[in-house]
């Protein structure tokens, strides 16, 4: 600059940004104006009037009701922000997607909670009146239910939140009954006796979905069941004499007779119900002898064991033999196997009062493995599946020695009131009874304490066993005679039609998870012995077995009887004073006929949903089936399956055309979550710091499909890249702070730079809708937040600041602006189905207005010709031009040779004429942000700066001339016009 040049400020005459957005969001302290504004407008209730003229499509997400019973969790949190994104996303798309919440309200963790109130008080629970009990835990879900609604509307979840779904409602629970009696009227229902998930504590039948497995110690035994000789077998059945038993007399005396079978179990309670042992078929067995032994060994010298091979040397060792200590005489075959008859190990002791003199015959099993054990499973049919199915098919005596509360019935030899699970939890005498009585009878081997994963109550974290009691059952292979046969005439052959036909799975992997399960599933247990719940709505016949063709009533009269009823009262009817006689009616006398009074499974009250809330409410599903249920990979098992199977039992099909499911959520270091541990992260501590919108970012930035991880660093994480989006929205809104109509240029004729942008929101409205279509909420984060901080923010944006400032009314000018306007319009909305509260924000800022609301908006339709794919691939050489000169910028930074790029007016040689020709024709060193910027067809020379082209090469030059006052540039012309200290475009555009 001259020296007498006056040193002018022209700040002001700048273009600079103007907006009142601030950089600091605020949102802990903001986002509750918001959710007030929205409900203020009805946002929810207005995107239901514009879908009123018929011209969307619906699409109906059915929430998965959470159960009402403390707060929300973190996995509440990722569900329904997970929900959230996708309905407001296909709305956004053109549809009617609607939102109804809804809770679980029945069941035992609340009725345990009740329970837990009146043993405090040290009051009995069976001596309150059964509907003033239900009453009160009908209020404790409504309290809860207040809670978790504001819980979760904090989140920024939309929804009818003003009438959800409760299971408790008096026409839901009409509902659940009438489905029940579906099964009634169709033949499914059965009452059976099978073993089932039995828990102790809480004295009712568990689902598979209502336990999980923790560790627990026990003690494992080895014990000889005695080969009996043909003289001394017994009747098989219940002392009936068998054609089996018979042929058995009959065969030689062999080198087994004198043998002695070992089992081995962890279940020691289960030996008195023992009725017979299995083997595997295909599995290699030897007779092993006993040649020594040490002195505190059960074993004795001469003893002949079978054992597995593979086995032999564990179980041994388990009763303190070593090799040297025995032998190998043989390899028994299975034909041999299958022709013994064993003793109990009880049999003949004294006192037994004969309880256990029965034979135990030897059966071929294919669930029995060589990876543990003796090779040999005891087996009793009334605690376990196994065991039942093989008792079953060979007719086996079911036993009844185990009751509710998990004691020995009272006149059991031995074993009398022996507990296996004690009323708090803790394991009973029943297992140390029956080792004690063994070692007494000389029929243990060998035991030790381990560590197995077993089965507990998810509610009392109580262990569960494993018992035969009566229940109600659906049969899901019996043909149904509903007429409802597109898909299959069972239960099983609907859903797994459905399964593989009517069901699109994300990830794909849930179809092989449920379809798996629901092949190998047994028969549904439908019923409960609690009382929270709605019953099973049903008589039986005094004195008629369940084999029995009338034991059940089937009566459309009396059923519509009792809808009636539940409708009007809810499921307390059941239970009130005369209501036997009352749905009955005359036609039937009341002293003929039991009232069942067991609950409902309440995964049935929750696959039920369907019938009350997609089929009879007006915002439901139009045809009754939901487009997409959205859960936890744990539901597969629970909400996903019996949905499955209740719908399959009453309309045929799956209820849902689509399934997605996602992980759970695991701390930083990948480890589950736990109060005792301390790693928890609650949504409340996460929204009090950062607020819900950065919680919802985590979850859009996740990969939902496997176990996401949140804890402080993350978050921070989190945080950072929304600081950058939030900075990309401030740098637009200020840049268009006055825009007119009048400033609006059309696409064609703009300059390369905003078409090639326009190119860019093309191919975006491509990954957005597809993304969000796909429920992909992580790519269309990643694409628009690549978009932003690359594409924009450290490209056009970098470009254009010099232009947007600096210019005067140019059509340069006015470009950059329309193209931010249309950058605006798809960032906001793109953006809306994930930061609900940001975007809200931000769109107000630029569309203020008592009823403005981005979320009243659909995704901008994005016109074809923006696309330019010649254009695009022009531009991507560019690019990866000005990289090169941008990096050799860079090393002359960092050596202070020059403090911005604008000091700069490199030269840039090219060895590609064509390319060299491209760049000649651009301002590249606007591109570049130089001040000058030379292009020349030539091979770089040796010292000039390459970066991964050789074929580009960058030789640094200062800029010459002086710096612009306004602009910043050095360039020649400075101070030679009509302003003081300023360039010929800075002169032009002061006037």
């Amino acid at each position: 600059m001259c020296a007498d040049t006056p040193n002018v400020d022209y700040k002001d005459t700048l273009n600079l940004p103007k907006t009142e957005f601030p950089m600091r969001a605020g949102l802990p302290q903001r986002e509750p104006g918001w959710l007030a504004r929205w409900e203020e407008i009805g946002v929810y209730d207005r995107l239901r009037e514009k879908a009123g003229d018929g011209s969307r499509k619906s699409f109906t997400l059915h929430d998965g009701p959470p159960y009402a019973n403390g707060h929300l969790h973190i996995g509440h949190a990722l569900n329904k922000i997970l929900k959230d994104m996708v309905v407001r996303s296909q709305q956004m798309s053109g549809f009617d997607a609607r939102y109804i919440p809804g809770w679980d309200c029945h069941g035992l963790p609340i009725e345990w909670k009740i329970e837990e109130a009146y043993r405090a008080k040290g009051q009995d629970k069976d001596k309150i009146d059964v509907v003033d009990f239900r009453q009160e835990c009908r209020r404790f879900a409504e309290g809860w239910i207040d809670i978790q609604r504001e819980e979760f509307k904090r989140l920024g979840i939309t929804g009818t939140w003003d009438k959800p779904y409760l299971t408790m409602d008096f026409h839901a629970e009409r509902v659940i009954a009438e489905e029940f009696q579906k099964f009634l009227m169709n033949g499914a229902l059965y009452q059976g006796s099978k073993p089932v998930m039995w828990s102790p504590v809480e004295k009712t039948a568990l689902a598979e979905a209502e336990v999980e497995y923790h560790d627990r110690q026990t003690d494992a035994v080895w014990v000889p069941f005695r080969v009996v000789p043909a003289s001394e077998k017994m009747a098989l059945l219940d002392g009936e004499p068998t054609a089996f038993n018979d042929a058995l007399h009959g065969m030689a005396a062999s080198d087994l007779d004198s043998a002695k079978v070992v089992i081995w179990t962890t279940t020691p309670w289960t030996l008195p119900q023992n009725r017979a042992i299995c083997f595997g078929p295909e599995i290699s067995y030897g007779l092993y002898e006993i040649t020594a032994r040490p002195e505190e060994c059960w074993a004795r010298i001469g003893d002949r064991y079978l054992i597995a091979d593979k086995l032999a040397d564990d179980a041994l060792g388990a009763m303190r033999l070593e090799p040297a200590m025995y032998r190998r005489l043989r390899a028994v075959a299975a034909d041999e196997l299958a022709a013994l008859t064993c003793a109990h190990p009880l049999r003949g002791a004294d006192g037994a009062n004969g309880e256990w003199d029965y034979d135990v015959p030897m059966f071929a099993g294919d669930h029995v493995t060589d990876d543990a054990g003796t090779g040999f499973v005891h087996t009793a049919p009334s605690h376990g599946d196994d065991d039942f199915e093989i008792g079953r098919k060979h007719g086996l005596a079911m036993t009844w020695n185990i009751l509710d509360d998990s004691s020995y019935r009272a006149d059991l030899p031995f074993f009398a009131g022996q507990r296996i699970i004690k009323e708090d939890g803790k394991p009973g005498g029943a297992n140390k009874a029956v080792i004690d009585k063994l070692v007494a009878v000389g029929g243990l081997l060998g035991r030790r304490r381990i560590t197995i994963s077993d089965a507990h109550s998810w509610r009392s974290k109580a262990p569960v066993i494993r018992l035969n009691r009566p229940q109600w059952f659906a049969a899901i292979d019996k043909p149904l005679g509903d007429g409802l046969d597109q898909y299959g005439q069972s239960i099983r052959a609907r859903a797994l039609t459905s399964i593989d036909q009517l069901v699109q799975w994300t990830p794909q992997t849930g179809r092989n998870r449920l379809y798996s399960m629901i092949e190998a599933r047994p028969d549904w247990v439908l019923s409960r012995q609690r009382a929270w719940g709605v019953p099973l709505t049903c008589f039986t016949k005094m004195g008629a077995a369940p084999t029995d063709p009338d034991f059940l009533l089937r009566d459309p009269r009396v059923n519509a009887r009792i809808l009636d009823a539940f409708e009007a009262e809810g499921a307390d009817a059941w239970y009130k004073p005369g209501a036997k006689a009352r749905f009955l009616g005359d036609a039937y006398d009341p002293e003929e006929w039991d009232q069942v009074f067991d609950i409902l499974d309440v995964w049935f009250d929750s696959g039920s949903t369907h019938a009350f809330v997609l089929r009879d409410r007006e915002d439901g599903s139009e045809d009754g089936i939901a487009d997409l249920f959205l859960e936890g990979t744990d539901q597969h098992r629970g909400w996903f399956h019996s949905s499955m199977l209740q719908a399959c039992g009453t309309i045929g099909r799956a209820p849902y055309r689509g399934v997605l499911t996602h992980g759970f959520t695991l701390d930083e270091k990948g480890m589950k979550m736990s109060k005792s541990i301390g790693n928890t992260v609650a949504p409340q501590a996460v929204i009090d710091q950062y607020g819900a919108d950065i919680l919802r970012l985590w979850v859009a930035q996740s990969d939902y499909t496997v176990d996401l991880r949140i804890g402080p660093e993350i978050l921070k994480g989190v945080a950072d890249s929304y600081r950058r989006l939030r900075n990309t929205m401030r740098f637009m809104l200020g840049s268009l702070a006055d825009v007119t109509d009048a400033d609006r240029v059309d696409p064609a004729d703009m300059p390369e730079l905003e078409r090639w942008v326009l190119h860019r929101l093309s191919e975006l409205d491509e990954v957005v809708r597809k993304g969000y279509a796909a429920y992909d909420f992580q790519g269309v984060f990643q694409a628009l937040f690549n978009f932003a901080t690359t594409d924009l923010s450290a490209f056009y944006f970098d470009i254009r600041k010099d232009a947007l400032y600096c210019d005067g009314d140019t059509p340069r000018r006015r470009a950059a602006r329309t193209v931010l306007e249309m950058l605006f319009e798809r960032l906001t909305t793109w953006l809306a189905p994930v930061l609900v509260f940001t975007m809200e924000e931000v769109w107000l800022e630029r569309h203020p207005g008592a009823d403005s609301s981005v979320h009243l908006q659909d995704f901008p339709e994005t016109p074809a010709e923006w696309r330019n794919d010649a254009l695009a691939a022009k531009w991507a050489d560019i690019r990866r031009v000005r990289r090169v000169v941008t990096a050799a910028l860079e090393i002359q930074r960092q050596d202070k040779v020059i403090g911005a790029s604008l000091e700069a007016a490199p030269l840039l040689q090219v060895a590609d004429p064509a390319l060299a020709a491209m760049l000649q024709a651009l301002d590249i060193a606007d591109l570049c942000i130089t001040s000058d910027l030379h292009v020349v067809a030539a091979a770089p020379q040796a010292d000039a700066f390459r970066l991964d082209d050789p074929g580009l090469g960058v030789v640094f030059h200062k800029a010459q001339g002086e710096k612009c006052q306004r602009c910043w540039k050095i360039l020649p012309d400075v101070g030679h016009h009509s302003h003081p200290g300023v360039c010929g475009r800075c002169d032009t555009a002061l006037g």
